[in-house]
């Protein structure tokens, strides 16, 4: 499950950044629960905007909650907090160029990302949720052989299931 919306401006690259939820996203919490069926546990990731969601979704459901750092999204580097717009479009061409490889951020690389993210699936339990982020969820997608994964866009607070 992707966080809800988190207190960030649109355009702004936000990967590692530990941001809070947006104004009115209790509510959004609260309407997500009501989708839910009662998972085995929660995982979630470390960073604030899912840890509030999987906190309110482990104590509607009585669960156990456990925090990941394999879940965590992708480090961004130095452009974390900057607009997309602003990172250049040499930049970017760079990433496209070598997409699983890339890191001239200096963060880490989506082969990175999706290896961090396997091993985390290894270790989740049958019947867990887990709470993450959008970067993830298309790593766990193309790990159980969804080609087109990293073109998924999930909502905030979309359940995808992998």
């Amino acid at each position: 499950m992707r966080h809800t919306r988190p207190d960030v401006a649109e355009g702004l690259c936000y990967g590692r950044t530990d941001l809070g939820l947006a104004a009115g996203s209790m509510a959004d919490c609260d309407g997500v629960i009501t989708r839910l069926s009662c998972p085995t546990m929660v995982v979630s990731s470390p960073l604030e905007r899912c840890r509030v969601l999987a906190s309110r979704i482990s104590g509607a459901f009585g669960v156990e909650q456990t925090v990941s750092q394999d879940f965590a999204e992708m480090d961004f580097g130095h452009w974390e907090n900057r607009r997309w717009d602003d990172i250049g479009r040499d930049a970017l061409d760079a990433w496209a160029a070598d997409f699983l490889g890339y890191a001239g951020h200096g963060g880490e690389s989506v082969a990175q990302l999706r290896d961090r993210v396997a091993r985390g699936l290894d270790s989740v339990p049958e019947g867990a949720l887990v709470v993450t982020h959008a970067g993830v969820i298309k790593a766990a997608l193309v790990l159980r052989g969804d080609a087109a994964g990293w073109d998924h866009r999930p909502g905030f607070g979309a359940v995808v299931r992998v």
